[in-house]
């Protein structure tokens, strides 16, 4: 089973990758293989919202960069993760960066889910998310825009599971919830 970590930590903060280290040494334990990626060491460019993903080069990115490898990768993976400081109830720059870049990943048509129109997905399997975000302190607002902000995402890349982890203060021992990444068919509950 093959795993990406998106880290979208600057770098700079202990425990972000506290977690990082955690969260890959959970997953090796129980057999993944580990890809893990630090955004801030990569060169990714924005999305230009140019939509050539969609019409010029369907499935690739126009912009040739480590942001078009990693959309291939994600796709290939069975479990991605996202690992990011919570901004505002959002994402770090650095993820938001590779987030939008997914785009590839899906199709310009349209399909209902559950009442709502999102795009129909571009692949027959897609990977199951796991975000972790992180916090200084306890947020009540961030922590709910977050988790929805997740909810909403996993929906519109198909990810057949998903499961948000909110960790807030200092870290030192990582207590992740097991059941997260412990199935080896993926299936996070």
């Amino acid at each position: 089973m093959k795993s990406i970590i998106l880290n979208g930590s600057n770098g700079a903060d202990t425990s972000i990758t506290s977690i990082d280290r955690e969260i890959t040494l959970k997953l090796e334990e129980n057999g993944w293989d580990v890809e893990n990626i630090h955004l801030n060491e990569e060169k990714i460019a924005t999305c230009i919202g140019c939509f050539g993903c969609w019409l010029e080069t369907p499935g690739e990115c126009i912009i040739k960069d480590k942001g078009q490898e990693l959309a291939k990768k994600v796709i290939q993976s069975d479990l991605l993760v996202l690992l990011t400081p919570i901004t505002f109830g959002g994402y770090s720059y650095q993820l938001k960066k590779i987030v939008d870049r997914l785009i590839p990943n899906i199709l310009p048509f349209f399909i209902k889910i559950d009442g709502e129109i999102h795009h129909q997905p571009r692949y027959e399997k897609n990977p199951n998310l796991l975000a972790i975000g992180y916090l200084p302190q306890s947020d009540t607002e961030s922590e709910l825009i977050f988790t929805k902000l997740i909810r909403r995402n996993a929906i519109n890349m198909h990810c057949p599971n998903y499961h948000v982890q909110i960790i807030t203060g200092e870290v030192k021992k990582l207590d992740l919830d097991k059941s997260i990444i412990i199935h080896d068919n993926g299936v996070i509950k």
